[in-house]
């Protein structure tokens, strides 16, 4: 009877998760315009989104890889995406997204690439990236993204790779933490991007308007 009931729990976890990403991954659907029809068996009916073309599961039926990169969508990420906790590839490259990236992606706690380059992303880069413990590839290139680089992102880690050029960034290049390693080729193609900070700085602060 207690395996039973412990299968039956299991189960019904399993089936909750599905639930909760299949929302999530279909809140993104409908958002995004889709002229090549790469979402075309994203069906909210069928309970499992392991089943959707572009998605790739674990064992446990967790989404784990979102591969939509080079898929001519258009539209805005959405907050729900956030809700994908075991995910670890959101490969969404070469799009033509627009809007802000979403404070809630910090809901992605297992990811390791955020791959959202060449699109027409605005706004700032958000500081709550800095909770993806996980990621090593972080590329924002091509977009047009404003603002400060979040000196919050230092705290990453594992981060490997950065490329945030081709953008409209500005402010100083941090120096510390992960960003030692990195070169100006991440950061390059930046006009009101200055050069790398001093330590102890705070020039960065002074003549950094947003731009919307």
């Amino acid at each position: 009877m207690l395996l039973l009931l412990l299968t039956l729990t299991s189960f019904t976890s399993t089936l909750t998760n599905a639930n909760l990403e299949g929302d999530a991954l279909y809140a993104l659907r409908r958002e995004l315009k889709d002229p090549m029809n790469v979402l075309r068996s994203w069906d909210p009916t069928l309970v499992d989104p392991c089943t959707w073309f572009h998605v790739t599961c674990d064992s446990h039926n967790r989404v784990t890889r979102l591969d939509l990169g080079n898929a001519n969508l258009s539209g805005k990420l959405v907050p729900e995406l956030g809700r994908l906790e075991r995910l670890q590839y959101l490969e969404l490259y070469r799009n033509n997204l627009v809007g802000a990236i979403p404070e809630e992606l910090k809901g992605l706690k297992s990811l390791v690439s955020l791959d959202l380059y060449h699109n027409n992303l605005t706004g700032p880069i958000p500081s709550s990236l800095s909770f993806l413990s996980n990621l090593k590839f972080l590329r924002l290139n091509g977009n047009r993204l404003t603002g400060r680089i979040p000196r919050q992102l230092t705290r990453l880690r594992n981060l490997k790779i950065l490329d945030v050029s081709n953008n409209d960034l500005c402010g100083t290049i941090p120096t510390s933490g992960s960003f030692y390693k990195f070169s100006e080729k991440s950061f390059e193609n930046n006009p009101r991007l200055k050069g790398p900070e001093l330590m102890g700085s705070v020039s960065y602060e002074i003549g950094c308007d947003v731009r919307t």
